[in-house]
């Protein structure tokens, strides 16, 4: 496994076909806020590729934006409502079809209210994780290789982990309904963005 580094955008040509786990690194977690400064992709081959954007970027990135916008490659997140809105906010692409771990984990795993990813990984996967980066400064001039191992991290269990929950959703009849969430989360991306972050307008009051 190799993390690569690189700045502005992604090289041409380096993801295989197929579907990409996806993952954002920002200042915070306001949208509108907190900018946009990491964007980790795998293709779950080894390596993983971290786009990292300056302060002041004008976020002009045409090979990232292909890859993220390609309506035919599926994008696997964890809390994908988040990096959707993130992404669409600060590179203008709407990075979809979206596949959600923390979605799919909230539909079968009814038995826990544990479903972070770094959890979500040891009981799945019998892996470890470190989440000892989460809160740093991700809009340092340099990047430390902490912090590019933990966004690292981040992305490169999504495949494997699709694969495992996707035998659970199936177990326990709610493949339709996980698809149908997925389908949803852009328009609940969008939502967020408008100002319906907090209120569920589905409710009755």
């Amino acid at each position: 496994m190799t993390v690569h580094l690189h700045e502005e955008d992604l090289p041409e040509g380096l993801l295989a076909d197929g579907p990409i786990a996806v993952d954002t690194e920002t200042m915070g977690l306001q949208l509108g806020r907190d900018r946009l400064c990491v964007v980790q992709l795998s293709d779950g081959n080894g390596d993983e590729h971290l786009v990292r954007f300056a302060a002041g970027s004008r976020y002009d990135a045409p090979n990232l934006k292909a890859v993220l916008a390609d309506p035919a490659r599926l994008k696997l997140y964890h809390f994908a409502r988040f990096d959707l809105a993130s992404i669409y906010a600060y590179l203008g692409v709407m990075a979809a079809p979206a596949y959600c771990t923390k979605t799919a984990s909230r539909l079968i795993r009814t038995y826990t209210d544990r479903h972070g990813l770094k959890d979500l990984i040891k009981e799945v996967l019998g892996q470890e994780i470190s989440k000892q980066q989460q809160s740093s400064d991700w809009g340092a001039p340099e990047l430390s290789d902490a912090q590019k191992d933990y966004a690292a991290a981040d992305v490169r269990f999504l495949h494997a982990l699709k694969e495992k929950l996707d035998l659970r959703l199936a177990r326990e009849g709610r493949t339709a309904l996980a698809q149908a969430c997925f389908d949803f989360l852009p328009h609940r991306a969008l939502l967020d963005l408008a100002g319906w972050a907090e209120q569920d307008i589905f409710a009755h009051v």
